[in-house]
């Protein structure tokens, strides 16, 4: 009631009050703030999408994070260990300096060293161990061992001018000091929690903005963010919340766009420990083994969720039943893998068969802000396991407690989100089911610390396998090997939402970045 109150007020002040826009400026509201204007500082959705609009990466990505021509016009391994980058000649910064391969020198040996970094790129850069400008466009790089995902690695990484020196730090990219980049936009000014102004960058080496000018207000209550835009404060909005997004729908004036976006909202389960931590029987005494090790109990798990039903009612639509880690069509994933369909009498048999007829006890945990809706998927996920026997307590907590708490493995049974940033299966098969390897950047968050073998050998012949086509089928074995042992349980992909004046449009994308760059005026 009180969010139709805010959207009513809304309506109102719209049609007396609101003053339009210049014809030439755009302004966004958007439900996270960056942590910084710094491209290299913090690996996290809301500045990586900042830096979109300032800075360019070597090859870009469209809308499905197929790559694309950036910096670079070309790419290709000369060997199993190295790969050549031909870059664009006659792009300059916004300082009006030229680019060079010494610039990109200098970015892949800043970008994982930030100091402070909270999340850095390390991940990205970490298998180069040669840099070598052949001239001041060509650039080549060396590994160790082969190494196919260079191309999609560096389709990431943010390029910096040299200029700016060894010594830069996050606080000169604040201020905008150091803010140099090739990108369709220029940084004017950064006013923490109220404002991210950028002017069209005119010596842009792309195609032109629309728009002379770009303000990105972070608004991150829904109900908030909603009236802002319904008030005329705001052009567009980013994560449009599933309980108004009836009501946007139902507008003349406002358009929504959608898009299946690459975050997996998924189970994580302790199938390490012999004993786990919040796994008891019915009388809350703990057990003195861990059921979920075992691949009857996990799969049972999945049978007792209904995924549509979770979709339909607690997200209002914006998901898409998951059956892997990244939607269908992105490189890596497997026609052969569907959805679990939901099917509590065969989860009720799978329990018996894996020695608990009665089920157990368990704590759900998960963060309070992410995924979207996470307490009140969580709730439903536990009311579901509780028909099947699985007597499930929810327990959520503020996302860094929450994250802090997961990485020291404090949880048996808990939800996350995952988005892959380069938009293939090696990212959440590396990430997130790989056995943990800290020298091979494997199992990053496998929080779970599930292993298998066969999916560590396929994943590590991927990695090694320079020819799309072969490198494809492994990732899609190593895909289905994950998910037929249910090393983690998949639940849906987020659908992505924006919602707009009608006049304006905007290309959905499956990162859930929200561009300028990208919005134009309907015809």
């Amino acid at each position: 009631m009180k969010r139709r109150l805010i959207i009513a007020l809304a309506i109102l002040i719209g049609l007396g009050v609101a003053a339009p826009a210049p014809a030439q400026e755009l302004r966004i509201g958007i439900a996270q703030e960056p942590s910084s204007v710094d491209p290299h500082f913090n690996l996290v959705g809301p500045d990586e999408s900042l830096a979109r609009h300032l800075f360019d990466p070597l090859i870009l990505q469209d809308e499905r994070q197929r790559l694309m021509p950036g910096l670079a016009i070309s790419w290709r391994a000369v060997t199993d260990r190295t790969w050549e980058f031909r870059l664009r000649p006659n792009v300059v910064f916004s300082d009006g300096t030229e680019f060079t391969a010494e610039d990109v020198a200098f970015t892949l040996k800043r970008a994982p060293n930030v100091e402070g970094s909270p999340g850095g790129y390390g991940i990205f850069t970490r298998q180069i161990t040669g840099i070598d400008i052949v001239d001041p466009h060509t650039i080549r790089l060396s590994t160790d061992a082969p190494y196919p995902l260079m191309p999609y690695d560096l389709s990431v990484v943010p390029i910096i001018s040299h200029s700016v020196g060894a010594k830069v730090t996050s606080a000169d990219f604040n201020s905008g000091k150091a803010t140099i980049g090739t990108g369709p936009f220029r940084f004017v000014e950064w006013v923490p929690g109220d404002r991210i102004v950028m002017e069209r960058n005119e010596a842009y080496w792309g195609p032109k903005p629309q728009w002379r000018r770009v303000v990105l207000k972070p608004i991150p209550t829904d109900s908030a963010r909603v009236a802002a835009l319904l008030s005329g404060d705001v052009d567009m909005i980013d994560v449009v919340p599933p309980s108004l997004l009836g009501d946007l729908h139902n507008r003349s004036d406002i358009h929504v766009v959608q898009a299946v976006s690459n975050r997996v909202v998924y189970i994580h389960l302790d199938s390490y420990r012999d004993r786990s931590p919040f796994v008891t029987d019915l009388q809350g005494a703990a057990l003195d083994r861990n059921p979920l090790k075992d691949p009857r109990v996990r799969q049972a798990i999945s049978k007792a969720i209904d995924r549509q039903a979770i979709i339909d009612h607690v997200m209002g639509g914006l998901g898409q039943p998951a059956g892997q880690m990244l939607p269908p069509g992105y490189f890596g994933t497997s026609a052969n893998l569907q959805p679990e369909p939901f099917d509590p009498g065969s989860a009720k048999q799978l329990l018996a068969e894996a020695g608990y007829p009665e089920g157990f006890g368990i704590t759900l945990h998960t963060s309070t802000t992410r995924p979207l809706n996470s307490e009140k998927t969580a709730v439903a996920v536990a009311e579901m396991l509780g028909r099947i026997g699985i007597a499930t307590k929810v327990e959520s907590a503020p996302e860094a407690i929450f994250k802090t708490n997961a990485a020291r493995f404090q949880y048996s049974l808990f939800m996350l989100g995952w988005g892959s940033e380069t938009g293939e299966a090696s990212s959440p098969l590396r990430g997130i089911l790989a056995t943990r390897d800290a020298a091979k950047g494997w199992g990053s968050v496998n929080r779970g610390r599930y292993s298998n073998p066969e999916l560590d050998r396929l994943l590590g012949q991927a990695l090694a396998t320079i020819d799309d086509g072969a490198r494809e089928h492994l990732l899609q074995r190593a895909m289905e090997t994950g998910m037929t042992d249910h090393g983690v349980i998949p639940l849906y992909f987020e659908v992505a939402a924006w919602a707009l004046r009608k006049e304006l449009k905007y290309t959905p994308r499956g990162d859930e970045y929200t561009l300028a760059q990208s919005v134009t005026r309907a015809p």
